[in-house]
This record gives C-alpha cells, sequence and structure tokens, in this order.
C-alpha cells in the first residue's frame, strides 16, 4: 500500500514549495507550512503581535529580551504585554499593580498613540496592496478576503499571506499572525494557534471536528456571563451546542442562540466588508487617586480626547456619537453621549463636545476613571468631517501638523497647554 502524498504548502522563508522533507531544501528553514486546503483557501485574519509592544522594542533594541508593559499609573491596566511578560502571567487589561506583582521587573512603557496610528496607517497600505477587501477590526488586526487573487499575484492567497508577513517584518519591523480558513469566524480562531509570527490554517474538512471539544467561550460574542448559563444549561462544549437543537437553543437564548449553533457547524456567513465593523473608538484611564478638581479632569480629558483621535486617524473614520464615561470613587458609572450632524475626527472637536459634558458632571464628586469614545463611525476625510464649523479646516491643518510631529518625536513632543497636567 502507497503511502499517502504530502500536503502541498511552501518554506515561509523562500517560499519555495514543500514537499515530503521536514527542512526546506532551498535555504533549510524549519518554517514549513502545509495543509491538503492551504492552496485552495482565502478567507484571513491578520493579527499584530503585541502590537504595541512590539513597535516599542524595534525602536529601542535594549529593550529586545526585556519583559515590555505598555500601560501607565499604579490603578491603571495592561494596555499591552510583550511575549516576554506574558509568560510570567502579564495579560492585556490586567491592573497596573497586579502585573507588577507579576513581573516585578518589567520595563513600563506609556503608550504613544500616535506612532502607533502611524504604524497601522503603514500596514493598513501593505494589505491594501494585496486585495481591496480589507476590514479592519482594530488598529492592529484585520480580516482580509484574497478569493480571485491569484491572477493578480501570480500565487495562491496562502502564498501571498506569507510574503505579507515577510513584507511587514522587513518594512515595518514587527511580526505578524495569520490565520487561513474559509470563513471568518474561523479564520480568527486560527490566527490565534501559534503566536507569535504564525501561519495557522483550518480547513473545511476538519472545521467540525476541530470545534466540537473546544470550550463554549471560544465562540465569538461568548463571554464570561453567557458561559456560565450556557454550561448551568448543560452546554459546555461546542460539540454540545451542535448536537443541540437548533430550535431549542432559539427559544432558550433568542437569536444567539441560533447564531450559537451556526458557529457549532463552522458556518459562518458574514462577508468581508472594506467598510470595517468596528463600531466605536475609545480610550480611557485610571486615576492613580481619585480626581475631583474640574480642571485635572479637563486636562485629562483632552490627553485622551488626543488618543481617540488618532486611532479614528489611523482607521480614517470619524464619529457622530460622541461618549463620556466616569466612574466614580465609589465605583458608580456614568455615561454621557451627544449625537453631533457631522461625523467627528480631530482631538479639538471631539473636546469641544466632551469638555461641556464633563463640566455637567465634575461638581465636586471625586471619580476613579475617566474615558472617552467615539461610535456611529463613518469614513471621515481630511477636515475630520466637521463642516459646520468655518475655523475646521484651520484646526485641522494644525492637528495633522502637531500629529506629524508626535509620530516622528512622541507623544509629548507637542503639548497643548490644556493637557500638559493632566493625570493619566
Amino acid at each position: 500500500m502507497s503511502a499517502a502524498a504530502p500536503s502541498p504548502g511552501w518554506c515561509r522563508d523562500c517560499f519555495a514549495p514543500a514537499g515530503a522533507e521536514t527542512v526546506c531544501h532551498g535555504c533549510g528553514s524549519h518554517r514549513l507550512a502545509r495543509h491538503a486546503e492551504i492552496a485552495t483557501l482565502g478567507v484571513a485574519h491578520l493579527d499584530c503581535d503585541a502590537f504595541y509592544a512590539a513597535v516599542e522594542k524595534r525602536d529601542d533594541p535594549s529593550l529586545e529580551d526585556q519583559p515590555v508593559i505598555v500601560g501607565g499609573g499604579v490603578r491603571g491596566v495592561v494596555t499591552t504585554a510583550c511575549y516576554v511578560a506574558r509568560a510570567y502571567g502579564v495579560r492585556s487589561a490586567m491592573p497596573m499593580f497586579k502585573a507588577l506583582k507579576a513581573c516585578p521587573d518589567a520595563v513600563v512603557v506609556k503608550p504613544n498613540m500616535a506612532k502607533y496610528a502611524v504604524e497601522s496607517k503603514r500596514l493598513r497600505a501593505l494589505m491594501a496592496d494585496l486585495t481591496p477587501l480589507v476590514e479592519p477590526i482594530s488598529i492592529d488586526e484585520a480580516f482580509l478576503d484574497m478569493r480571485g487573487t491569484e491572477r493578480l499575484h501570480h500565487a495562491p492567497p496562502a502564498l501571498t499571506l506569507m510574503r505579507l508577513q515577510a513584507r511587514v517584518a522587513a518594512e515595518i519591523g514587527i511580526t505578524v499572525s495569520i490565520g487561513l480558513s474559509f470563513n471568518k469566524f474561523l479564520a480568527k480562531i486560527a490566527s490565534d494557534l501559534d503566536k507569535p509570527n504564525g501561519f495557522s490554517v483550518i480547513g473545511e474538512a476538519e472545521a467540525v471536528d476541530f470545534l466540537t471539544p473546544k470550550p463554549v467561550r471560544i465562540l465569538p460574542g461568548v463571554g464570561p456571563a453567557f458561559a456560565a448559563k450556557l454550561e448551568r444549561d448543560g452546554l459546555r462544549t461546542v460539540g454540545d451546542l451542535r448536537r443541540a437543537d437548533a430550535k431549542r437553543l432559539a427559544a432558550s437564548y433568542g437569536e444567539a442562540g441560533w447564531r450559537l449553533h451556526q458557529l457549532a457547524n463552522a458556518r459562518d456567513a458574514r462577508i468581508i466588508s472594506s467598510d470595517g465593523e468596528r463600531k466605536r473608538v475609545s480610550s480611557e484611564t485610571t486615576f492613580n487617586t481619585d480626581v475631583a478638581d474640574a480642571e485635572t479632569l479637563s486636562k485629562t480629558l483632552w490627553r485622551q480626547c488626543v488618543r481617540v483621535a488618532d486611532r479614528a486617524k489611523a482607521e480614517g473614520v470619524g464619529g457622530r456619537v460622541v461618549t463620556l464615561k466616569l466612574k466614580t470613587a465609589r465605583f458608580q458609572t456614568r455615561t454621557r453621549r451627544r449625537t453631533v450632524p457631522a461625523p467627528l475626527q480631530l482631538a479639538d472637536s471631539l473636546f469641544r463636545i466632551a469638555d461641556p459634558m464633563l463640566r455637567d458632571e465634575a461638581k465636586g464628586e471625586r471619580f476613579r476613571l475617566l474615558g472617552v469614545g467615539l461610535s456611529d463611525l463613518e469614513e471621515a476625510g481630511p477636515d475630520g468631517g466637521d463642516l459646520l464649523d468655518p475655523d475646521a479646516l484651520k484646526r485641522a491643518a494644525a492637528e495633522r501638523a502637531t500629529d506629524a510631529l508626535r509620530a516622528k518625536f512622541g507623544s509629548d513632543a507637542v503639548v497643548k497647554g490644556r493637557g500638559l497636567k493632566g493625570d493619566d
């Protein structure tokens, strides 16, 4: 009986076809990607590896082997932890005091959103060179629909994506992990299977078997509370959901129940849209000590507006809804919203809407957290969408000149007077 033919694939370093060998004959690399369906799949999810930390290590080689945490403030949270820090148990969104307890030798770097926004734009441009169907879902990850691009790039999507990984490393100086499958949900799961600098494939023939033993938390939309409810109902694994009656799931959990049954059967009909699905852009900070002073709160608000604007500019979007978030010293959360007639993108415009809402709340009460965000997003032009303001174009030009300086020299290179004493 003859041995089965090896699955097709390529060397991820020199892109030579991979046969049955375990080492590339062309360059000696062990990084060979093979899969029975690798030449036919075209839905991909690209995720930067510890993006903010990777950019900081790129710009400061002395940090290369160090545990790096991007975040700030004793009562702040971890924005990004490099893979060295993650080995100590540090995770994104972990309170800083817990992170530093787990990894006391960590190097803590304050976020530089202007710099990250520039790198995000460069990454977006590289993806756009491959396909017009790029759907960003955050500053450092996106879906790509590569189906039908074979004639354009003279290669199957998988090989083109491997070349993209190499180009990102060479031109931007960071690594990305890519998941390849036949729908969005499975492509995103695949991108987490082999981090960092990974390339993973989930094919159609194996998808159901792959999902069956996984916990329900692996499915999008299933957070801790929903997972606990499903488990109380005896639905602990994806296989339990797949075997359950779809009508019963819909009766018990509404539309979410029907969608869970579809996902459990490896079905996801969502298309990749260049319009994207990002619902909001936001930033928040937790103070080291509770703050009641209105001017201190306002200066901190300005810095959060700058961060939100940086992210909005990186994604080319503006928002029609401005949301202010406050958390009192007693952990009570307050949100205030205002809808505007045209999408906002500039920090100055966002601040002009959010600051009056803050002043209405800042009347002596102490706050431990402040945040601001934009939602109801849409594509925004270079003026930030502030067309009803006759001075918007001048402020837009000034702000974008400031953006360029901050991106080159650091987030504190140019700071407006109102932002000099903010506590974040």
